[in-house]
């Protein structure tokens, strides 16, 4: 039973909750007997965990978790990262919000084949946030990552909230890339060009909204014309 705050594990869990510690260990935290049962289900292998009242002080957890007190298990993985692959995926570009991170790899994992694709100025999808909004989808579609969009593979169909073309009007040819940008920032140029947008009532939907209606909408046509 761990009853000092100055154990290695506990020391290690503070650490991950900064980006720079995260990429230097290439380890991630998960908090929750949710996501630590995702991971167990796929079985990727914890690192270590700890459960209150059975490894640990359940004072000393709750003051090490992001979410306080409350905590019961907290796991620690090494990351991984997939391949560009699949029928239908989705790129992100430049989306700073781990939430909506890891909204979209949630509704990836649940509506198309292939994995959420990484590109510059994205938030760390291993982040505490990200890893919570993913809902143990994280562990079961491992996100990829490209340094450059023309590394993305198929036929790319970018979502530009002011594009005249609709994405109903949209030529499928599978794999199929889904391609968003940050809200304000948008996508780069040499992708907005071939922009379809989601007719709404609004002026726009937030960037994970808009990235699980574009796949329901493009995974069900490709699913009627297969």
């Amino acid at each position: 039973m761990i009853t000092s705050p100055d154990n290695e594990k506990l020391k290690t869990i503070r650490k991950l909750r900064q980006k720079s510690w995260r990429r230097k260990l290439g380890l991630f935290v998960a908090e929750g007997e949710d996501l630590v049962g995702a991971a167990a289900a796929v079985e990727w292998p914890a690192e270590f965990e700890l459960r209150a009242g059975a490894d640990v002080e359940p004072e000393l957890l709750a003051e090490v978790s992001a979410l306080g007190s409350g905590s019961r298990v907290i796991g620690v993985y090494r990351q991984r990262w997939s391949e560009p692959h699949g029928r239908l995926s989705v790129y992100l570009h430049g989306v700073e919000d781990p939430g909506n991170v890891g909204t979209v790899i949630r509704s990836a994992h649940a509506l198309a084949d292939g994995p959420v694709i990484l590109g510059p100025g994205c938030a760390d999808p291993f982040s505490p946030k990200a890893v919570r909004a993913s809902m143990g989808s994280l562990f079961a579609r491992p996100p990829a990552r490209v340094g450059d969009p023309a590394e993305l593979p198929g036929r790319l169909l970018p979502l530009d909230a002011h594009a005249s073309a609709t994405l109903h009007e949209a030529r499928l040819e599978a794999p199929v890339v889904l391609c968003l940008g940050a809200e304000r920032a948008g996508l780069p140029a040499e992708l907005a060009a071939e922009a379809v947008r989601i007719p709404v009532a609004t002026d726009s939907l937030n960037v994970a909204m808009a990235a699980t209606v574009a796949l329901y909408e493009v995974a069900n046509r490709m699913a009627a014309h297969a």
